[in-house]
């Protein structure tokens, strides 16, 4: 396990696919950046994922993921704060987002030195820092979630098959509650059935006694 505090790693990713990166541990992060990779949708967002005591924070806009991963105990004001540092920078040097693809790849990397830096600055205490304080407040965004995708990495399952899963349970309760219905339904007909033709024998019986004994 890292003794590294703070920002632990940050890659910057278009297309499920690494531009750049640096890892401050010796700490192997691939498998699970690889798999959040996979997941973040087309559109901008920004999500939080647990796993493994970590929090691994992104934010996603113009088709470009900034990712960073860090001690849950650091929180996500820092490091939100930090990928909207690195975002910024990001888009600065390189504005078209189009052409990232036929840029020289030494272009692309020279940006992990900035990653580098800005991960040695954002990971000491801010608290000191006004100004980087109210960012970091202002940068706390609502629809920012804790997902565990511990379970998804164990078991491989595909969050889509779960809920197909889930679907066709759901469809085969309903058949069962509707065969149930049914067969109660059936079965009280068959009751009632009974029961009159248990009466209509009580009915003859007595009424075959009242003309032997009184006619």
């Amino acid at each position: 396990m890292s003794s590294v505090e703070g920002i632990l790693y940050t890659v910057v990713a278009r297309n499920k696919a690494v531009l750049v990166e640096y890892n401050a541990t010796s700490t192997q992060y691939s498998q699970v950046v690889k798999t959040i990779l996979e997941r973040i949708p087309p559109n901008n967002s920004k999500l939080s994922y647990a796993y493994d005591r970590n929090l691994y924070h992104y934010i996603s806009e113009n088709g470009v993921v900034f990712l960073c991963v860090a001690k849950e105990k650091f929180g996500r004001r820092i490091p939100f704060t930090f990928l909207h540092e690195i975002k910024s920078q990001f888009f600065s040097r390189f504005p078209s987002v189009e052409e990232l693809d036929t840029l020289p790849k030494n272009t692309i990397l020279s940006f992990s030195e900035i990653l580098s830096r800005e991960m040695t600055h954002y990971s000491r205490d801010l608290s000191a820092d006004p100004i980087r304080q109210v960012q970091g407040e202002i940068s706390q965004v609502k629809d920012i979630m804790v997902q565990n995708i511990e379970r998804v990495l164990e078991r491989g399952d595909r969050i889509d098959s779960l809920v197909d899963k889930t679907n066709n349970l759901n469809t085969a309760a309903f058949a069962f509650r509707k065969r149930s219905t049914a067969l109660k339904r059936k079965l009280w007909w068959k009751n009632q059935k009974l029961m009159a033709m248990l009466i209509s024998s009580i009915i003859v019986v007595l009424y075959i006694l009242y003309v032997n004994l009184f006619v």
